[in-house]
């Protein structure tokens, strides 16, 4: 049998007007520690987002996501932040923020394989 492995996620979300607390999931982060696995997968759906105003910048959005993506990488490309270890990175991607692009609580589960799981929850939480 697998060994089955702890790991955590959160959801991404564009919330284009703060104050409505209207939001789009448009993403998943997962975190396994076991796996040493830090990624994510995003899509900007622009037709759905624009429902929610006209005034929505989707580049910038594209770059905030973009960030996401290069602090989970690490190393140089992910800036000061891509230099810490993975639970700290984890937990500054998924810290609250009163901002455009936020994730939602951290739920844990166990998995055997952390990119597959990271799949999964992006085709049922995002798509």
């Amino acid at each position: 049998m697998p060994e089955k492995h702890l790991f955590e996620y959160a959801v991404i979300r564009v919330v284009p007007r703060v104050e409505r607390e209207e939001f789009m999931n448009v993403g998943v982060i997962v975190y396994c520690p076991g796996q040493g696995f830090l990624q994510t997968m995003y899509e900007l759906p622009e037709d759905r987002l624009r429902a929610f105003t006209s005034e929505l910048d989707v580049s910038e959005l594209r770059d905030r996501l973009r960030a996401f993506e290069r602090i989970c990488a690490g190393r140089s490309e992910g800036g000061p932040i891509g230099h810490l270890p993975l639970a700290a990175r984890f937990r500054w991607l998924t810290a609250t923020r009163s901002t455009v692009v936020q994730t939602s609580p951290v739920h844990p589960g166990m998995c055997t394989d952390a990119r597959e799981t990271l799949e999964r929850l992006f085709s049922q939480l995002v798509q």
